[in-house]
């Protein structure tokens, strides 16, 4: 049996905030993206919160039947990312989150791109 997008949403955000994951943020990227159709970005207070949140994100999917597809990170992680498929998650630190600014860049509405010039 296969979760649902909103059903691996509902999980990863209820896992985050169970974890003391903070400012989750759920961004529909489906109009403006060819390889997930859900972001989750939340923080962690410290590189060790950023790892044990990315693990417990893993561990709730594989629990549920949908293990992920990978997980990137560092030895010393201020960013972890876990590919669900559909929906990719990231957790960062303050520091790496306010860097990146990962809101800011996928805040696109599709009205907003403007097609390519006929030639």
């Amino acid at each position: 049996m296969s979760l649902s997008l909103k059903e691996v949403e509902a999980l990863v955000v209820k896992t985050l905030d169970d974890s003391k994951g903070r400012d989750i943020q759920v961004i529909d990227i489906a109009g403006i993206s060819t390889f997930a159709d859900c972001m989750i970005i939340a923080t962690g207070t410290s590189t060790t919160h950023v790892r044990a949140l990315g693990s417990h994100v893993a561990q709730a999917l594989k629990d549920a039947g949908e293990p992920p597809l990978g997980i990137e990170s560092s030895p010393q992680p201020d960013w972890v990312l876990v590919d669900l498929g559909d929906t990719i998650v990231h957790v960062m630190t303050e520091a790496a989150r306010a860097h990146y600014a990962l809101e800011k860049l996928w805040d696109i509405k599709p009205s907003d791109v403007v097609a390519p010039a006929a030639e």
